[in-house]
């Protein structure tokens, strides 16, 4: 039941168990009533309704939404939206990049000049790319760059205009397909690509041993980074500034509790010897 102090605000984000504890009301942010409206299973599809509703869907009052799109619109003088110093998706990218078994990319030098493949030329997974191929000593300028969708045919890209020389696949085509048919030397996907497999697939990860390159990514850049944020409509901030902190605070608290959670598992130590069952990878 809401008291007169509470305040009813819904926010839309995909289903991260480190915001389960808002969800479920474990955590509360002081003076509102939070109702998460989350995305099914961490499904791409699902998380990208979750996006497009916390700008479009006026029945909610924000939720998660790109860092690359926020900005943008930040630097075009549009401020509808107020951003929340709140990150739900982090993600390090040498993991992200893929190349096809046997071919001649076994290093990151051998990418300068070639064709790689990305799903979107301005998401902020896309921006932290660039980054990474920065920071292993390539200059982005010198890639040539595809945009489509990584295992389902092309029809139509992302981005509603591409870059100068940045190019798209013909319609049917997807970018796995053009990587396995050697048209291009490597992809960019956050989702495993359908292909992939460690030992067997057609195509394989550029860094099998993609933690030990985050983590010198990580020493000396000091970056985690932040894919996501959560906003907030600038009206429902401007009638109540206080909810910004509120929520923040709030998001903070349920990572907290769900970091104290993951305390009561083990975490099998780097050598042992597991189960037969099988593991994510």
């Amino acid at each position: 039941m809401l008291t007169v102090a509470e305040i009813p605000i819904s926010l839309t984000c995909a289903d991260y168990a480190r915001v389960m504890p808002l969800a479920i009301g474990e955590v509360k942010p002081e003076g509102m009533a939070l109702t998460m409206i989350l995305g099914s299973r961490g499904l791409w599809p699902a998380r990208a309704e979750m996006l497009r509703r916390a700008v479009q869907d006026s029945a909610v009052q924000g939720g998660e939404w790109s860092m690359a799109q926020y900005l943008y619109r930040i630097d075009k003088g549009d401020h509808r939206y107020v951003g929340l110093p709140v990150f739900p998706l982090r993600n390090f990218t040498a993991r992200d990049l893929y190349v096809r078994r046997g071919g001649p990319i076994r290093k990151p030098a051998d990418l300068v000049g070639k064709r790689i493949g990305m799903y979107s030329y301005t998401a902020s997974g896309s921006i932290w790319y660039r980054h990474f191929l920065r920071f292993v000593g390539l200059d982005p300028a010198a890639i040539e760059w595809w945009i489509g969708d990584i295992d389902t045919p092309w029809s139509a890209p992302m981005d509603q205009t591409l870059p100068a020389g940045v190019h798209a696949p013909a319609k049917g085509r997807s970018l796995s397909d053009m990587l396995i048919a050697g048209e291009l030397e490597a992809i960019y996907s956050p989702p495993r690509p359908q292909a992939y497999h460690p030992g067997t697939g057609a195509v394989a990860r550029l860094f099998p041993d993609f933690r030990a390159v985050e983590q010198e990514y990580f020493r000396k850049t000091g970056a985690f980074p932040p894919q996501h944020l959560i906003v907030i409509r600038r009206e429902a901030w401007e009638a109540n500034r206080w909810i910004a902190k509120s929520l923040t605070e709030a998001f903070s608290a349920a990572n907290d509790c769900f970091t104290e959670a993951q305390k009561g598992f083990r975490t099998p130590r780097r050598g042992w010897k597991r189960s037969s069952r099988p593991r994510r990878l």
